[in-house]
């Protein structure tokens, strides 16, 4: 399939430099020299392994920039896919029903505002700069109550993906559906979650209504040493959702010996499961969002595929507890 990996995200924001300087000092991305587009719009692209941020922000009120901060705060614009063959990916995805928003730039509708451009796969040359982060793992999505099923569809229909995992999920009186889809190349993972709205208000809710509609919940990267990786970046100021005790207390019984130190675990608040294929370890950072809806996740995979059950359901008890 010509859909091969996630060779950017733009993301829109009152002040890119601001961004582009919390990023860079807290979890170690490098920024290239900002661009000025001749529409007034300044934009700073920040790397680190594989993964690449573009950041935008626009001084005039008028421009589409500064307009999606306005409905939304800070949040991810677009999600640039990397495609062997663009034009046959954006023809595809026309051919099943996806809008294009800019033909010239392949750019159609996502998942509300945030929208989905089809781009060539970029070259990286090889690099043994030291770095914290490897990759972008997957992308978490919120859309509206009875939107689920369709953007899976569209997503297996407009983009070929397959849909490899689903969880219904209860967080006390509150509950959601999520369903996760993934690029036959394994390069791009989207969670994509809707909120249960027979039950209790929660925190799906309560994010389409700070952001003002479906997108980008949260990016999550990935880490070849979650240990270093936390202690790095939590010695710099980064705060993370805390764990209660019990839950490591029944690790042993639940998954038997963890490739990581069950206390080094908790004293790092990293969460841990399993699937066939190994393990994996993560954790979500504190939103330090104005609107307390997007925010980052670290991960560790070793050699699990999946995504824990357990640990999908103790995010959003993490969550809670922060706003309870």
């Amino acid at each position: 399939m010509p859909i091969q990996n996630i060779a950017h995200v733009e993301f829109h924001c009152a002040d890119a430099d601001k961004t582009a300087a919390g990023l860079t000092a807290d979890y170690g991305f490098t920024a290239d020299a900002p661009v000025t587009t001749p529409d007034g719009a300044r934009t700073i692209a920040l790397h680190q392994g594989s993964i690449r941020l573009h950041l935008s922000s626009a001084a005039s009120p008028d421009h589409p920039v500064a307009a999606y901060v306005a409905r939304h705060g800070d949040g991810v614009a677009a999600l640039a896919l990397g495609c062997t063959d663009p034009e046959a990916a954006l023809e595809r995805a026309e051919r099943h029903g996806a809008r294009v928003l800019d033909r010239a730039g392949r750019l159609i509708v996502g998942f509300g505002d945030t929208a989905l451009r089809l781009v060539p796969l970029r070259e990286d040359a090889p690099s043994d700069r030291p770095r914290l982060l490897d990759e972008l793992d997957h992308v978490a999505i919120c859309v509206p109550a009875g939107r689920l099923g369709d953007s899976v569809k569209f997503c297996e229909a407009a983009l070929g993906f397959e849909m490899i995992f689903g969880e219904y999920i209860e967080v006390g009186s509150q509950a959601m559906d999520s369903m996760v889809v993934q690029s036959p190349s394994g390069g791009v993972t989207f969670t994509v979650i809707e909120p249960d709205t027979s039950r209790r208000l929660g925190q799906i809710d309560e994010f389409l209504a700070s952001h003002g509609g479906a997108g980008v919940q949260h990016l999550a990267f990935s880490t070849s040493d979650i240990d270093n990786a936390v202690r790095t970046v939590r010695s710099r100021g980064v705060e993370f959702l805390t764990t209660p005790g019990a839950y490591y207390d029944l690790l042993a019984e639940r998954l038997g010996a963890t490739a990581i130190p069950v206390e080094t675990l908790r004293d790092l608040h990293v969460l841990v499961d399993q699937d066939h294929g190994g393990q994996l370890f993560q954790i979500f950072a504190r939103s330090t969002h104005p609107r307390r809806t997007y925010f980052m996740e670290l991960i560790e995979r070793q050699g699990a595929t999946t995504f824990g059950s357990s640990n999908i359901k103790a995010l959003y008890e993490a969550v809670e507890r922060t706003t309870s």
